[in-house]
């Protein structure tokens, strides 16, 4: 009875201890990045122009740089010989399919409608974003959380792939036929399919092919032991470094847009924050429901929660311009979703000590 106490102990005390000291005060680091970005935006008006216009068609460069960086020691982790034993994970996979694709972009245009009926730019300006499926942050939070590392790479190459070809056909029929149907005045956005494969390409192509190479020569090198338990473990944290990167140079971007209107970033906060806790919430119960492990669990409801924010800024600023609503919601996205999905971290971390270790050790004894 003893030795199964010690363990429900020692189990409690691995969640707690997974977050180092600089992962339990991310909440405030993030915050603080965006206040950073937001006093430089403020102080070197110049700023903007100069990010602007380090940009390769609609991919900024700068942006770039961050996100690639914050990705590559996420997918360095990665176990890719280990792949092949989720290939049995077919009801995970058809579950992430239909919360992906199915039921957010669905949700995301009911909250759009029910919230902001009266503001046709920012209605579509989320609606864009419910379109666009997370293929970068997801990592970072999943590692957090302690998900399944190699269930989580498969999921964001899935969601790459129909990203290509569902993107465009979705943002038709979600801001012009289905409006239509409704009565309503539909918008038609023209994505060419080619933009949204480089975006994928750069996001997730290059980091997730330096990340196998790193990982397959120097496992080859040095062993499997040295590279799982002393390098990935040094390079890891240095991903959070690449995501402050990035908020600080977003935020030093659009951040005189965020200033500029700051109820309608209230307004537009409303439905996104609506919809980042239902997703994340009806995926975690879906999952519970089904017996799924809480690895698979975690990195299934932190995949449908996210957003893949700079494909969405970038669809609204090429479709829009810069200074339009629809922007200005794209741009909130983010401002919204890094916080909540930090905080659903822990809320993940609760609900794995609060039911699923409590089920492990009840099936064990």
């Amino acid at each position: 009875m003893s030795n199964m106490n010690d363990r429900r102990v020692g189990k409690t005390e691995n969640i707690v201890s997974r977050l180092s000291i600089i992962d339990r005060l991310l909440p405030l680091w993030i915050f603080g990045a965006m206040a950073v970005g937001i006093v430089i935006g403020a102080l070197i008006p110049g700023i903007k122009p100069m990010f602007t216009a380090l940009s390769i068609g609609t991919v900024s460069i700068p942006i770039a740089i961050g996100l690639l960086w914050m990705m590559y020691p996420v997918l360095a982790k990665v176990k890719y010989e280990e792949l092949g034993k989720i290939k049995d994970a077919r009801k995970q996979f058809g579950v992430s399919l239909a919360l992906n694709w199915l039921i957010g972009p669905a949700l995301m245009f009911i909250l759009a409608w029910v919230f902001l009926a009266d503001e046709p730019g920012y209605r579509t300006g989320i609606i864009i974003i419910g379109l666009a499926r997370c293929i970068a942050m997801v990592l970072v939070w999943n590692m957090l959380a302690g998900g399944d590392s190699e269930y989580c790479a498969a999921l964001v190459a899935l969601n790459s792939v129909f990203q290509i070809f569902m993107y465009s056909p979705l943002a038709y029929f979600y801001l012009f036929l289905l409006p239509t149907w409704l009565g309503a005045e539909g918008t038609i956005v023209e994505i060419p399919m080619i933009e949204i494969a480089r975006s994928v390409l750069i996001f997730l192509g290059i980091p997730l092919a330096a990340g196998m190479a790193t990982r397959f020569i120097l496992v080859r090198r040095k062993g499997s032991d040295w590279y799982d338990n002393e390098f990935a473990p040094r390079l890891g944290p240095t991903a959070l470094i690449g995501l402050l990167f990035t908020i600080v140079v977003m935020f030093s971007i659009q951040g005189d847009m965020i200033l500029a209107n700051p109820f309608d970033v209230l307004q537009v906060a409303v439905p996104l924050l609506f919809y980042f806790l239902l997703m994340f919430a009806v995926s975690f119960l879906i999952s519970y429901r089904r017996k799924f492990s809480y690895e698979m669990s975690a990195t299934q409801s932190f995949t449908v929660a996210s957003n893949n924010f700079e494909l969405a800024i970038a669809v609204a600023v090429a479709t829009f311009g810069i200074a339009s609503q629809e922007a200005l919601a794209t741009v909130i996205g983010p401002l919204i979703e890094v916080p909540v999905l930090i905080g659903l971290v822990y809320v993940s971390l609760w609900l794995k000590q609060r039911y699923f270790v409590k089920a492990s050790s009840a099936t064990t004894a």
